[in-house]
């Protein structure tokens, strides 16, 4: 052999969508189901479908100011109708009789024999009789019962992430409760020497420890409890007892840094001791020293493992991109991929390598309100401030020029929960 001969080649670099799915497809049982209040439950996964049990709305009610009528009545313009009764929401009248009106407002339930109502405007009110000069059909401003929702439907799947609208459309079948995920426990780790928390003194070569709060902050934001495991040292001895003692309190393990192949990196040789690594390695920019695995060897009750880079942004990127989505798989959760949309390049660059990139990039609006994206100068995954300066990531696939004005994807941050 020659004694300068290449190195065996490295585990292949998995892309994005055969990764999440690897992920996805390995990850236990979610988290236990426990009822919480209806006003507690937004952000939470559901796990018991929503059936309605009653009609929205439980009656024909008006959607505008009006009168009720039979349309029948309506057909001859010259005929004055007596006004039989007044009527405003949560007022139940009396049964219509054949060539009367009813004065009713928007959200009064329909008397009984009246089949449309006349908007206020088509009527001219004489006394106690009104003239309606526009014929309506039946049926014609009439919200009809179980319009909004129909009595016996599934309203929400077991899996919904639970939104604001949905706690309202909940609310209007009189529950107090729901089933969903117990939230889950994060044992959220960062490793390395140079980090200090802020508040500490910095010493020479030190740098507060971004990653931490940023991770924390977006984990606290999808309803799980933070477990601090601190900063751990850069020892082989020491990241195996903390990646241990993480994976016996938590329902997943996160820990940045320390899972490249450098002599202080320690991580990955830490989780294959105490359990397996099952994925190495992503096809992405930034984010490509991504691990995931299991500590502990019993298979049924081995702890996920997160093992992002140590770089704030590529920790950011598979974050967003591969964990998040695991999280919410981890309750119970249907899957879903971020939305994007298609926006213009502002640029232009040659053909771009081998893996997939996200850039962090700013739109522009042009004179025909038409969106363009302009990538970030500076896209070293070390400058964290720049996810702060940009509105999302743009999707560059692998082995693609790109020229002006083509169409790119465009992922905002909004929908990765920034």
């Amino acid at each position: 052999m020659s004694l300068h001969a290449s190195p065996p080649p490295g585990p292949a670099l998995t892309p994005i969508d055969t990764a999440l799915a690897t992920l996805l497809a390995s990850l236990p049982e979610p988290t236990a189901t426990e009822a919480v209040l209806l006003a507690n439950a937004c952000g939470r996964v559901l796990r018991q479908a929503i059936v309605a049990e009653m009609s929205v709305p439980p009656h024909a009610n008006s959607a505008m100011d009006g009168y009720a009528v039979r349309a029948a009545d309506t057909r001859d313009p010259m005929r004055k109708l007596p006004v039989s009764q007044r009527l405003a929401a949560g007022q139940v009248g009396k049964p219509l009789a054949i060539g009367t009106a009813a004065r009713l407002f928007t959200g009064a339930p329909m008397p009984e024999g009246a089949d449309a109502v006349v908007m206020q405007e088509n009527c001219v009110r004489h006394g106690d009789t009104v003239c309606v000069n526009k014929a309506v059909e039946p049926g014609e401003n009439v919200r009809p019962a179980g319009a909004d929702i129909e009595s016996g439907s599934t309203v929400f799947d077991a899996g919904r992430v639970l939104r604001p609208q949905d706690i309202g459309a909940v609310a209007s079948l009189g529950l107090t409760h729901v089933d969903v995920a117990r939230p889950l426990r994060v044992a959220l780790m960062t490793t390395g020497d140079e980090l200090k928390r802020p508040g500490s003194t910095l010493e020479p070569g030190q740098i507060f420890d971004a990653n931490f709060a940023s991770l924390g902050a977006l984990l606290e934001s999808l309803g799980a409890t933070v477990i601090d495991c601190g900063r751990v040292g850069d020892t082989a001895e020491k990241t195996r007892a903390a990646l241990k003692a993480a994976a016996a309190d938590a329902d997943c393990v996160i820990s940045t840094g320390g899972v490249s192949v450098g002599e202080e990196d320690h991580v990955r040789a830490a989780v294959e001791a105490l359990g397996n690594i099952a994925l190495w390695k992503l096809a992405i920019k930034p984010g490509k020293p991504f691990a995931f695995g299991r500590i502990g060897k019993d298979e049924g009750e081995a702890c996920p493992f997160f093992g992002l880079p140590g770089n704030p942004v590529s920790a950011f990127v598979t974050f967003a991109l591969i964990v998040r989505p695991c999280l919410f798989a981890l309750q119970g959760a249907t899957p879903q991929l971020p939305l994007t949309f298609p926006v213009r390049s502002g640029f232009a660059r040659p053909r771009s390598g081998v893996r997939q990139e996200y850039l962090r990039a700013t739109l522009k609006r042009d004179e025909e309100g038409g969106l363009a994206a302009l990538p970030l100068g500076n896209q070293s995954s070390g400058v964290a401030a720049s996810l702060s300066r940009s509105e999302g990531l743009l999707v560059v696939p692998p082995d693609t020029a790109v020229a002006l004005d083509d169409l790119l994807q465009f992922i905002p941050y909004s929908e990765l929960g920034a």
